[in-house]
């Protein structure tokens, strides 16, 4: 009787176990997702925010630049069947939550420090996409992705120097 139970158990929890395991680097488009919708809402909080145009601008180039690489995951995503998160992370609405109620140079401070760190993160996450990744599809998207979160990085540290901002 015991065989019998454990047998059944095994015979209902495999397959559950299944749709638990994942498409090959979904974990990659699960925190590209976020992060990038995560961009798209801090760039025009700081567009409209910002006392310092360098700031919008760069806010404008998150939205612009983050909104397009959003659609291609979400098409790449999709063709896989990948479900992707349809906002950003706790942490990252926390951190909104934060910019909103800051303004003049508090926000412009917090905001710049705030994308150092998360460009860096960002360029970490793709590189090691890029270089280990299983899914072609996504070593590709990182790959393609990684120059222009490099040049938000040097232009966002930019600003952070210009501003007298230590960005750690």
């Amino acid at each position: 009787m015991k065989q019998t139970v454990l047998g059944l158990l095994l015979i209902v929890i495999a397959p559950l176990s299944a749709l638990g395991a994942s498409a090959p680097d979904s974990d990659f488009y699960k925190h590209a997702a976020e992060g990038g919708m995560a961009e798209v809402e801090l760039g025009t909080l700081a567009q409209s925010k910002s006392t310092n145009a360098s700031v919008k601008n760069f806010g404008s180039m998150m939205v612009s630049d983050h909104s397009a690489a959003n659609e291609k995951l979400k098409a790449l995503a999709a063709s896989k069947n990948i479900d992707l998160p349809t906002s950003p992370s706790i942490g990252q609405k926390a951190t909104k939550a934060k910019l909103e109620v800051l303004s003049g140079e508090t926000f412009d401070k917090s905001y710049i420090k705030g994308m150092v760190k998360d460009h860096e993160e960002d360029i970490a996450m793709f590189q090691k996409e890029a270089a280990s990744g299983q899914d072609p599809d996504a070593k590709a998207f990182a790959k393609a992705t990684l120059p222009t979160l490099r040049a938000h990085l040097k232009k966002i540290q930019s600003i952070a120097s210009a501003a007298g901002i230590d960005e750690k």
